[in-house]
This record gives structure tokens, sequence and C-alpha cells, in this order.
């Protein structure tokens, strides 16, 4: 990997901040990667209208940094009473960028999505009309349909006579899984691309189940054999601007993850950016991140507004050896996700920031447990190694009291 890589204005086309102190805890992580995002609106109560979408919008620019340049991007819940005059106005005002359409029980907060996708063909046939583009979770709920072949049903079932029947709307297949789902985006024109996230392109499903239940690498669409994940790694490094970066990060509760029925949900802002890296330079395609990735990956369906100020991120890699040992933690509210992806092929480990914000704790960890050396640019410094196991500093511990955590998984192995 080059020693540094510059991305011009990330986004991040999938994110999830949650309320209250969950936003204000996750919000300046992801604000510290990306330039702006997509906001998932599957809050409880959901986002249902423009007015919603204006009150949350607020309440994410209150938990950013002071001078802080993210730009959120709203979008609004779909249920079968939707207002499509409402969806509309938003829409033209430019308080909303899309919808999201949740099949009803298919994830987290999504019990009041829609029940038939028939339920909202006046709501699709204007937005259709208006360019306004739908943001799909592509799964089916049905009790006998097996988990691992909910996308692959979606498809046949409910997205393909949707674009027959609505030809010019705009859909962006989130979180795609599957090669069915990656072959259905390929063919389906200009009109529909889908978003690809970082733990899907490095775990399968035996990620699971590795020596036991892994609640961590657990999510919404579930990882799913091999071969889709190799068909997602070759979609999403092609060049191909039908696919572009959409993170799906997801925070949780520790208390809500390690549990006997854990959430599902992967928060990866922190470290997306250098997984992606790390995918691309394993692909033979680095040369393909910037432009169709990690820049401005509106691909052919959505229109960024121009407050988006060009602000450029940087990705390192030091060649400093392998690392064995725990990486320190420090924030009070968080705890890592301890996702031991090395034996999936990824080296990298995480970005470190300013020595006053949260990230600070890690690059002096890492100086004084290991001597590694830091690499600065222009403020923003990022540790690597070259082979490390990946720490996704993710989910969220409310009652940890030490300054300092330490990965738990990384502690057991030294044990």
């Amino acid at each position: 990997m080059p020693s540094e890589i510059a991305l011009h204005s990330p986004l991040d086309m999938h994110i999830h901040f949650r309320e209250g102190a969950m936003l204000d805890l996750v919000a300046p992580l992801t604000a510290e990667t990306f330039a702006g995002g997509v906001i998932m609106p599957n809050l409880v109560p959901p986002v249902l209208k423009t007015v919603d979408a204006v009150a949350y919008r607020e309440r994410i620019l209150s938990a950013l940094p002071k001078g802080s340049d993210f730009v959120p991007l709203m979008t609004a819940y779909l249920t079968d009473g939707t207002d499509s005059a409402d969806l509309a106005s938003g829409f033209e005002q430019g308080v909303l960028t899309a919808a999201k359409l949740y099949p009803a029980g298919a994830t987290t907060n999504s019990d009041s999505g829609v029940t038939d996708i028939r339920n909202i063909d006046a709501v699709l046939k204007t937005m259709a009309e208006i360019g306004m583009p739908l943001l799909v979770h592509g799964e089916v709920t049905d009790a006998d349909v097996d988990i691992f072949d909910r996308e692959k049903v979606f498809i046949e079932r409910i997205l393909a006579p949707t674009l027959e029947r609505l030809p010019d709307l705009k859909v962006v297949f989130e979180h795609v899984t599957t090669a069915e789902g990656v072959a259905f985006v390929r063919g389906a024109g200009g009109n529909v691309g889908a978003t690809i996230t970082p733990h899907h392109l490095v775990i399968n499903r035996n990620a699971m189940f590795a020596g036991g239940m892994r609640p961590h690498m657990y999510c919404l669409p579930v990882a799913k054999r091999e071969c889709h994940r190799l068909a997602l790694r070759e979609a999403a490094t092609s060049g191909d601007p039908s696919y572009f970066l959409g993170t799906d990060s997801a925070p949780h509760p520790v208390s809500l993850k390690e549990t006997d029925c854990g959430c599902a949900g992967v928060f990866n802002a922190p470290s997306a950016l250098e997984v992606y890296s790390q995918v691309f330079e394993d692909e033979n395609a680095l040369d393909r991140l910037e432009a169709e990735r990690a820049a401005q990956l509106t691909a052919t369906e959505i229109d960024t507004p121009t407050a988006a100020a060009p602000a450029e991120r940087r990705v390192a890699e030091l060649g400093v050896g392998d690392v064995d040992a725990a990486v320190a933690c420090g924030h009070p509210d968080l705890a890592p996700a301890a996702a031991a992806l090395e034996p999936h092929g990824v080296r990298l480990a995480v970005a470190v920031d300013h020595d006053d914000a949260p990230f600070a704790w890690v690059a002096a960890a890492a100086k004084v447990h290991h001597g590694l050396p830091l690499h600065e640019h222009g403020g923003v410094r990022l540790l690597f190694s070259s082979r490390i196991i990946t720490v996704c500093y993710t989910h969220l511990r409310a009652h940890e009291t030490d300054s300092y955590l330490v990965c738990r998984l990384l502690l057991e192995k030294k044990k």
C-alpha cells in the first residue's frame, strides 16, 4: 500500500446515528472520517415527515464538534401511511435526500415499516416522478424463507416487479450481500445502484460461529457464504459506479450485543475507510478507490448538496511489523467490537486523531506498549500495522469506569 492516500470529501451513503447520548458519542467519530453521509431514519419514533427530518438534522449538527464540516443528508422512513405530498415537499426543499423502505420487522426499529410494497404504490409513483431516490433494505420477512435467502427472494418477489411497474424509480439497494444482488444491480440499468459495507467485504457467515457465537459479527442482512463475499469484492473494486460506499455503521450498547438475543449491527465508522482501502489494495484496485468509492459517492442516484465543502481525509499505512497485543481504548463510554478479522485478510489497525480527541489514547497506548511510530498529516494521525488484528471501536459500554479500556478479545488471546 502507498504510504498515503488522499480521499477528497468522502461520503458515507448509509449511516446510523441513533439518538440522545448515543448520537452525541458516535456522530463526532463519523465526522472525523467522512465529509458527509446519508442518515438512516429508523429512530424510535422514526423520522416520518419533513418536520421530523429538520429536527433530527438539528440534533445531529448540535452533536458534531465545533467547526465540523460534516453534512448530514436526511431521509424519511416509509410506512403504509406515508404522505406523498409531504415527502415531495421535503425533497423539493432540499431537506430530504431520499426515502427509506424497511419491510416491517426486517431489522432494527423496523416494526413501523411497510407491510406490503403495494401499499405505497402512490408514494413510489410520486418519487419516480420527482427523481427522489428510494433506499431499500432488501430482505423479505416471511417466516418460511431461510434468513440466508431473504435477499434473493426480495429481488424476485418485490424489487424486480416494482421496477417493472416503475422503471424510472431511482433505487439504492443498500448493503447488498449476495451474488444475486450484485448481478441484479449490474443488469438493472442506470437508475439502480447498491451500497456495500466494509464488513461484508471481509467476513463470510462462518465468522459468526468461529469457536462459538460471535455477536459482534452479527448484522442484518447477515453475512453470507464465501462465494457471495467474493462477488461483493469483485463488484466493489470493479470500477462500476453502480456500486459504492455505504458502511451501515450501526452502534449498539455492548449489553445489547452480548446477550441471549443480541442486536444486529456493526459500528465501523472510525475504521471503515481503512478497511475499504485494504480490500482495494488486496484486489490490486487501489487506483479505483478515490473516484468510485470514497469521494463524491453519489453514483447516479443521489445528488449531494453544494454545502458539502471539499475536505481531504487521508489513509496511511506504516509497515511496523506484527502486533499481537491489546490496543487500549480510552473513551469512558466506548468498548471495541473486538472484531478479530485477521484470518479474513484485514491487516490494518485504527485511525488516530488529535491529542485532545477520543482517539488520542490509541496513539499513546500503541506508543507506550509497542513503541510504534505515528504518522502525522496536518494534525491527523493514522496508525497502522502490517499485520494487526483489526479493532472496530464500536460498541458502547455505558457502565465502564476506567478511562482506559482494553480490547477483551485480544486480552483473552494473550492469556
